[in-house]
């Protein structure tokens, strides 16, 4: 484990997306949990709006997007699935997986886009925000 929780791995560090702890940080600060779980919601709703995908697949398609930099654990996942589907923004159905197994698959909904539309904004505003702030040259 490398600093502040994270796996150092090839020079690279993986983050796990949790919401019932803290983000990893160089200096193991709490993180706002509503940030952390904003965040999730936001990628899981960007990943379903491509196409309906079951949690498993959901997990997986957010590591390979990420570059293995991101991952969520089982115990954040379907917490977070189930909070989007009371919200209203993603609905699930039974269904055959590609292995003929049996999976809740989810899909984004209409008020489910238009969350993500709105979500997306206010995070390019954040994230360019921040992004400004730390690339601060010192005088």
């Amino acid at each position: 484990m490398g600093a502040g929780g994270r796996k150092a791995r090839a020079g690279a560090w993986t983050f796990p997306l949790i919401t019932e702890r803290t983000l990893p940080s160089v200096t193991d600060m709490s993180k706002p949990n509503d940030l952390v779980q904003g965040t999730l919601d936001l990628l899981i709703l960007k990943i379903l709006a491509f196409q309906p995908l079951h949690g498993w697949a959901i997990s997986r398609r957010l590591k390979t997007i990420s570059d293995d930099v991101l991952q969520v654990s089982e115990g954040s996942l379907y917490p977070a699935l189930h909070k989007l589907e009371q919200e209203g923004w993603i609905t699930a159905e039974w269904k055959q997986t590609e292995n003929n197994r049996r999976a809740k698959f989810y899909s984004l909904t209409r008020l489910g886009r238009r969350h993500l539309e709105r979500e997306s904004a206010s995070w390019h505003l954040l994230s360019s925000a921040i992004t400004r702030v730390v690339r601060l040259s010192e005088a």
